[in-house]
């Protein structure tokens, strides 16, 4: 380079390395290496002189200069050039590898601080909807009370989903995951996403995989598209053109270098397109972290790309952000496939249209409110419910009950002995008992106690009462499950 000037338009390019002279006149590889940290670009320097002496070696050196060598001694060019692109892929992959720990760092905060609040929440979640629900179905209710019912029930249901995204961009939430045909999920929720994004917006969708079965959770991957749709919509202010395709793509090594926990190999892709007025880099850099929102006060509350990112990744999965400003912006998921196994097999789960029922229940819930409401629940379609707040009082309650015990429903974090434990006595009195697990407790809780690895059933809280009804039912109605096993 023979000027500032020339330096500076170079510099706005992607380069690996630069080689320069020590002296060009009054620009030189001092003036350079000056240039370059002002700019903060990790572009390694190697001076190239003739004669020169040690002291301005010295200061080349010290300026930030990779190496130096003289004309007469360049056997050693090409060794010192890939010495130095090694060490500057070494410290950007150092640098994303931080950016992600930092990223992972911000979500476990905010994900501990959802998760600390999650069960109590969760227990007067399930209160207030359980009670909203059976009041609905009253017959004789007044018009204006079964509105503002109805609107209790949408604003704790809006409750509910806000720790729901909380603990799920956290990646606390538990995930109910099957197979899932991506293909189908984006046909049947195309008619609802139309609705979505009003009728200024075109709405092309191209499920265009040749295979697209991928393990996922079927509710949490709708939230993430609708999450993605929204954002989308909100950047086409005056109208334009939304395009969401599927499509298989082969992810080598070096894309599952740069994504922790993502495997090389076959990969089904969703990608969301939109001709909005796109991101600048700055942006973009912030996009997944939680809280962080372009939208003006009262329009968004920054948790919608920080929850996409945290099921995707709870998926197995990976997702990236393409923009530039005024051509718009491609937000792009990949997820493992997996072999078909016939999703439809899973889809077919047994439904039973009768809920009601003749079988005892034992129910251990230290929660007053929360123990009423199951009980009104069950005992409205026809079970009959024996009540314990602690493991010790549903143990004795066990060895007194002269009958058979069907089901034992047990909250799994309670004082002075764990639902597992509470299990565990149970089976010694009454081994056929079967188990339903609840709680309001975050997914890193029921792991700890072993619920997942011990294959019982489990329904998180907060749950609707025709939600409890059906799950008790279908547990009731499985052959496997009991306290003995």
């Amino acid at each position: 380079m023979a000027d500032q000037t020339q330096l500076d338009d170079a510099l706005a390019g992607s380069w690996d390395i630069a080689i320069s002279d020590f002296a060009l006149g009054d620009f030189g590889a001092l003036e350079a290496l000056r240039s370059i940290q002002e700019r903060a670009v990790d572009l390694p320097l190697i001076v190239v002189s003739g004669k020169i002496r040690d002291c301005d070696v010295l200061s080349a050196l010290k300026a930030g200069a990779a190496d130096h060598m003289t004309r007469k001694n360049l056997m050693r060019l090409n060794a010192a050039v890939e010495r130095e692109m090694r060490a500057a892929k070494m410290r950007r992959d150092r640098v994303r590898l931080e950016e992600q720990f930092r990223q992972a760092q911000k979500m476990e905060a905010v994900g501990r601080l959802a998760g600390g609040v999650a069960h109590d929440f969760n227990n007067l979640l399930t209160v207030i909807t359980g009670y909203s629900d059976l009041l609905l179905t009253s017959r004789d209710l007044k018009e204006a009370h079964r509105t503002a019912l109805e609107e209790i029930r949408r604003s704790a249901e809006r409750g509910g989903a806000l720790t729901h995204q909380l603990l799920a961009f956290s990646r606390r939430q538990p995930m109910v995951s099957r197979t899932v045909r991506l293909n189908d999920l984006v046909i049947q929720m195309e008619k609802m996403l139309r609705r979505l994004i009003g009728e200024d917006i075109e709405l092309v969708t191209i499920p265009a995989a040749a295979q697209d079965t991928v393990t996922a959770d079927p509710g949490r991957m709708e939230q993430v598209i609708m999450n993605l749709v929204v954002n989308a919509r909100d950047a086409m202010p005056n109208g334009g053109k939304l395009t969401i395709e599927t499509g298989t793509i082969h992810l080598n090594e070096n894309f599952s270098a740069k994504h922790i926990g993502v495997p090389a190999g076959p990969h089904v892709t969703i990608s969301i397109s939109d001709t909005g007025i796109g991101m600048d880099e700055e942006t973009q850099s912030h996009l997944f972290e939680p809280f962080f929102t372009t939208k003006g006060p009262g329009r968004g509350t920054g948790l919608g790309l920080a929850t996409a990112y945290g099921i995707v990744r709870q998926s197995g999965g990976a997702i990236g952000m393409f923009s530039e400003l005024g051509t718009g912006t491609t937000a792009r998921i990949y997820l493992p496939l997996v072999e078909d196994q016939t999703a439809a097999a899973s889809e077919r789960a047994q439904a039973h249209p009768e809920l009601d029922g003749v079988e005892t229940i034992l129910l251990v819930e230290d929660e007053a409110r929360v123990r009423k409401l199951i009980v009104d629940v069950l005992t409205g379609r026809g079970y009959r419910v024996m009540e314990a707040t602690r493991g010790e009082e549903a143990i004795r309650l066990c060895k007194q009950h002269r009958g058979k015990i069907d089901l034992a429903v047990v909250d799994v974090v309670m004082p002075e002995m764990s639902g597992p434990g509470v299990v565990k006595q149970i089976a010694l009195v009454c081994p056929d008992a079967r188990v339903l697990y609840i709680s309001g407790y975050t997914d890193e809780a029921i792991v700890h106690h072993g619920i997942p690895q011990s294959g019982a059933a489990f329904l998180q809280k907060p749950f609707m009462p025709n939600a409890l009804a059906r799950k008790v039912r279908e547990v009731l109605d499985t052959r496997s499950n009991s306290a003995g096993e």
